[in-house]
C-alpha cells in the first residue's frame, strides 16, 4: 500500500487499551492492522495500555505496539492522547471502567458479554445515551459478526433470500474443561465472569442469532449444568484458556455448559448450545438458519465459506451451494487478497475496528451498540432464570424491536 504524505494524512484516533491477555492479544492485532488494510477517516494509534502487572503490561506494550503502559486504568482513561477506551478485561470491571470513560468523554469498545449483570449493563446503556448527546459513541465487541461470510449471510436474509424465517439453531462447543484437574481461573468464578459457557460462548450464539434474523428473541426454556464442581485452585497467572493449579481445590460456581431454546419476535423458533465440555472441539460454532425459501449453514473451522440452499430450484438438481466468501463484493473483503485467498480469526478484530473508526468519525451509531448488548444480557438471564426453575418458559424483556 502507498505511504500517505504525513500533510493530508487523517487525523489521529488515540486508543488505550484495558487488559492485554488473549482478548487483548486479540484487539491489539486488529488495531495494528486495520489502517494498513483499509483506508480510513481516522487514523488509530496504539497510545496506551492498562494492566495492574507493571513488568507484564510493559510487555504486552513492546510486543504488541503500544507507546506508553499503565498500571491504573484510571490512569489510562485520563490521559490527553487517549479518544476511545477498548475494555479488555473480565467483565466484573466492565460497567466500572466504561461508564467512567464515557464521563470522562471518551470514545468505547466494550468486550462481550457487555457486563456480568443486567443492571450493570442498563447503567451503561443510560451512561452510552447521555454520553451520545456529547458526541461520544460506544459499541460491544461481538466480533463474529465481522466474518465476512456471517456478515454476508446477513446481508442474504435482509433481502429476503430465504423469505420467512422458520428455525435458527447455534452450538459453540469448546472443550478445554473436559480435564477436572483444570485450575479455577476467573472464567470459572462468578464474581469475576458472571456466567460460565453461557456468558462466554452463549453471548456469541445469541447475538449471532439475533443478528441474523434481524430480530430479539423474546422467550427461552432452559438447562444448565456445572459437571466439575471443584478444581485445583490457581497457581500462578492464567494466560488465555491455559492455566496451572496446586493441590488446594476451590468451588466452581458458573456453569459448564446450557442448552436452551427460544422463540423469536417473529414466531421463528430458535435451539442453542454452549459448552466447554465437548471433548476434541476446541473452538466449534455452527449455526443453520431455514426459512420458507431456503436455508443457510456456517461452521467456524471453515469460516471462509458460506452454504446456501434455494427451495425454489428444481428438486433434481437443488441442494446446498458452497459460497467462497472471498469475493471483493463479499463484506469486508476490498481491502485484503485477491478471490480464493482465505482470512482467518484474527481479521475479524481489524473488521470490528474498521466499524468503529468509521461510525466514530460520521457521528453515526456503531453497531451493536449498549443497547444491543443489553438484549443479549437479558437473554442471558431468562436463560439462567429459566434454568432454575426447571426449564419453564421465561419470557425476555425486550431492549430493541429490530436487532441491527
Amino acid at each position: 500500500m502507498e505511504q500517505r504524505d504525513s500533510r493530508t494524512a487523517p487525523p489521529a484516533l488515540g486508543v488505550g487499551m484495558v487488559g492485554y491477555a488473549f482478548m487483548g492479544a486479540a484487539h491489539s492485532q486488529g488495531w495494528r492492522t486495520v489502517g494498513h488494510v483499509f483506508d480510513l477517516p481516522l487514523r488509530p494509534v496504539l497510545a496506551a495500555i492498562a494492566g495492574r502487572d507493571a513488568h507484564a503490561v510493559r510487555a504486552a506494550a513492546d510486543k504488541h505496539g503500544w507507546a506508553a503502559a499503565e498500571t491504573d486504568w484510571r490512569a489510562l482513561v485520563a490521559r490527553d492522547d487517549v479518544q476511545l477506551v477498548d475494555i479488555c478485561t473480565p467483565g466484573d470491571s466492565h460497567a466500572e471502567i466504561a461508564i467512567a470513560a464515557l464521563e470522562a468523554g471518551k470514545h468505547v469498545l466494550c468486550e462481550k458479554p457487555l457486563a456480568n449483570s443486567v443492571a450493570e449493563a442498563e447503567a451503561m446503556v443510560t451512561a452510552a445515551e447521555a454520553a451520545r448527546s456529547r458526541g461520544q459513541l460506544a459499541m460491544v465487541g461481538f466480533n463474529y459478526r465481522r466474518v465476512p461470510a456471517l456478515a454476508y449471510a446477513r446481508r442474504l436474509i435482509a433481502a429476503g433470500r430465504l423469505g420467512t424465517l422458520r428455525h435458527v439453531r447455534v452450538c459453540y462447543l469448546q472443550d478445554w474443561l473436559v480435564d477436572p484437574d483444570f485450575p479455577l481461573t476467573w472464567r470459572l468464578q462468578r464474581e469475576y465472569a458472571g456466567s460460565g459457557a453461557l456468558g462466554d460462548l452463549g453471548a456469541h450464539i445469541v447475538d449471532l442469532a439475533q443478528y441474523l434474523a434481524g430480530e430479539p428473541l423474546v422467550g427461552v426454556s432452559a438447562q444448565m449444568e456445572t459437571f466439575v464442581k471443584e478444581r485445583p485452585r490457581l497457581d500462578g497467572v492464567s494466560s488465555g484458556l491455559t492455566a496451572s493449579g496446586d493441590p488446594r481445590r476451590g468451588p466452581v460456581t458458573v456453569d459448564d455448559a446450557a442448552v436452551f431454546t427460544g422463540r423469536l419476535a417473529s414466531g421463528a423458533l430458535a435451539s442453542f448450545e454452549a459448552t466447554r465440555m465437548a471433548s476434541g472441539r476446541k473452538n466449534a460454532l455452527s449455526l443453520e438458519v431455514n426459512g420458507e425459501f431456503g436455508s443457510l449453514a456456517f461452521d467456524l473451522e471453515r469460516l471462509n465459506e458460506l452454504s446456501f440452499h434455494d427451495h425454489r430450484e428444481p428438486a433434481a438438481t437443488a441442494g446446498f451451494r458452497r459460497i467462497v466468501v472471498t469475493e471483493p463484493e463479499h463484506p469486508y473483503l476490498e481491502g485484503w487478497w485477491p478471490p480464493g485467498h482465505a482470512l482467518g480469526y484474527e481479521h475479524t478484530f481489524a473488521h470490528q475496528a474498521r466499524d468503529l473508526v468509521e461510525a466514530i468519525a460520521s457521528g453515526t451509531d456503531p453497531i451493536p451498540s449498549f443497547a444491543d448488548g443489553l438484549q443479549v444480557q437479558r437473554v442471558l438471564a431468562a436463560v439462567e432464570e429459566s434454568a432454575r426453575k426447571n426449564s419453564v418458559y421465561t419470557p425476555v424483556q425486550a431492549v430493541v424491536a429490530e436487532v441491527r
